[in-house]
């Protein structure tokens, strides 16, 4: 495999698989060089037969959990390691930042190296599809052919479905969460409220942003109404009721009191908090990157690939594990019902888990043990 042109800024506590030259993308289209981020836990064995390959949701990066180059918690800390559920005594776990995010793979912020400056909204489109080969590329940049599982989230969770219709064989069992066979209209609508509120604010520019100087007020709504979205109403309820700001959501408040006249800026602590998540989001995420993401999620459509249960039944898999939460109303459960039983009808073993957790679409990354015991008792038995 050729090497490709390293990011600009690499970050040296994540390691950078080059994709094949050229990476020809599922819509049509090509990238000329690109690299996938990754970090690693556990250690793979000499048969290259125990790694484990985990795609992220729309927004995080590659680091899962720390490790010994970065002792920062990770996304999933308490899911990755020895004991847990991704067990690294027994499992070599891998997680690729998506290809067209910006912490490290080749995306929209990423350098063009035809003009030297950063791709921004000249970047080809990409797709769910694309993503889902992007990791694999990484995977057998290290030997590894055939993954003993994959494994995402909401994003990640339709990512692993893309696998197995783009990479027959390229893996022996599948757990997807809270994700779905393709994006439902409420879903769509929303990103599409997101999108418009991102491309009308003024820094926009028609894509074409000074790095640092993008629609920050744009993000802020966008990543407010995703916020909104992706906890329960009853944990809504019963966090925040109409209680006043925290310490943390005063902070916010003050930080955003410039851009409300008076009166009219937070007072409440749900407001806090959305502040507070909005500000966070604004600077770390590219909005290039987040609008090319989040219409890779609305074109996705299992059904693409053929009929379902067929495009299954070709994938080569010998179990799978399909979670979802029943209070998940961006992905409501019906979808991942949907995904289990036509697993189920092409033949492959598969165990559906409707998880009662009060914390929506989020759950996967705040009610742990429940995610951790499904895991964990699927994957000792594959």
């Amino acid at each position: 495999m050729n090497a490709a042109v390293q990011p600009s800024g690499m970050d040296e506590t994540v390691a950078y698989a080059p994709l094949p030259r050229p990476f020809k993308l599922w819509r049509g289209g090509e990238l000329p060089s690109g690299v996938i981020a990754y970090e690693t836990w556990g250690r793979l064995n000499a048969e290259r037969s125990n790694a484990i390959l985990l795609f992220t949701g729309l927004s995080p990066s590659s680091h899962a959990a720390s490790t010994p180059l970065n002792r920062e918690e990770g996304w999933w800390e308490r899911m990755i390691g020895p004991g847990f559920a991704l067990d690294t005594d027994r499992f070599f776990v891998m997680c690729v930042n998506s290809l067209g995010s910006c912490f490290g793979s080749t995306g929209p912020a990423s350098i063009d190296p035809s003009t030297g400056r950063p791709w921004q909204i000249d970047f080809p489109e990409i797709s769910v599809e694309d993503v889902a080969r992007a990791g694999y590329e990484a995977a057998r940049s290290l030997g590894i052919e055939q993954l003993h599982a994959v494994v995402g989230p909401s994003l990640g969770g339709m990512v692993v479905l893309a696998f197995a219709a783009c990479v027959p064989g390229g893996a022996r069992h599948l757990i997807s969460i809270s994700g779905s066979g393709a994006a439902s209209a409420f879903a769509i609508a929303l990103r599409s409220v997101q999108r418009e509120a991102v491309m009308t604010d003024k820094a926009w520019q028609q894509g074409r942003y000074e790095p640092g100087h993008g629609p920050s007020g744009g993000m802020r709504i966008a990543r407010k109404l995703g916020t909104i979205t992706y906890r329960g109403a009853a944990e809504w309820r019963e966090r925040f009721a109409r209680g006043g700001l925290t310490p943390r959501g005063e902070r916010a408040a003050r930080e955003a009191a410039s851009r409300y006249p008076a009166g009219f800026g937070p007072r409440f602590a749900v407001e806090g908090y959305l502040e507070a998540q909005a500000e966070r989001f604004v600077r770390v995420f590219d909005p290039n990157c987040y609008l090319y993401l989040s219409r890779a999620m609305d074109c996705f459509d299992i059904a693409s690939h053929g009929d379902p249960v067929g495009v299954f039944r070709r994938s080569g898999l010998t179990s799978a594990l399909v979670i979802g939460v029943e209070t998940d109303f961006l992905f409501a459960i019906d979808e991942q019902a949907l995904a289990a039983r036509q697993l189920e009808q092409a033949g492959i073993p598969t165990r559906f888990a409707p998880l009662p957790s009060i914390e929506g679409h989020d759950a996967f990354l705040v009610d742990l043990p429940r995610f951790d015991a499904e895991i964990r008792t699927f994957l000792t038995s594959t």
